[in-house]
């Protein structure tokens, strides 16, 4: 069975595993997204704290993670190269996007994503905002295949490609 819920502090020691064999594979691709500090373990708990942070259970199993947030991404108001469809500032950002190596080429973005829509569809939001490295192509193709639409750059710790969804 796969579902996402809302991740909880004895999540933390599986989630930070899966950050770390992201950003191992973030570098062994070529990107140097990931490749510092961040995301760090105050970040999770960040995101703990804040109620954003969600992880993706498969079988029991904690499979991805990712922090789903509401409103407005400072981030994201300054944007190059494009714009936004609409100037709405209470869309969802979806940020530290990373799944497990054990369960990594099985498509579970998919999952990962219509969770993500149903859940803040319930709640009235169908504006979703994402970014990515220049150098991570197979984000990018996970966010084309979503039906997300590139829309510009935004600058989070250098230049990123923004994206952007409404349902």
């Amino acid at each position: 069975m796969v579902y996402l819920r809302q991740a909880t502090s004895s999540d933390v020691t599986d989630i930070m595993q899966i950050i770390s064999e992201a950003k191992i594979f973030l570098g062994k691709s070529g990107s140097d997204q990931w490749q510092g500090e961040y995301p760090a373990i105050e970040n999770i708990e960040e995101d703990l704290a804040n109620q954003v942070a969600y992880v993706l259970e498969i079988d029991g199993k904690v499979a991805g993670y990712s922090a789903v947030i509401t409103g407005e991404e400072p981030n994201y108001t300054k944007i190059t190269d494009g714009k936004w469809s609409n100037d709405s500032l209470d869309y969802v950002t979806v940020h530290r996007i990373a799944l497990s190596d054990e369960f990594r080429g099985q498509s579970l973005t998919k999952f990962l994503f219509s969770n993500i829509y149903s859940l803040m569809n319930e709640k009235g939001y169908r504006d979703f905002r994402v970014d990515t490295h220049e150098m991570n192509q197979i984000m990018q193709h996970v966010f084309e295949r979503e039906g997300f639409i590139y829309r510009g750059q935004v600058i989070i710790d250098g230049l990123r490609r923004a994206y952007q969804k409404e349902l």
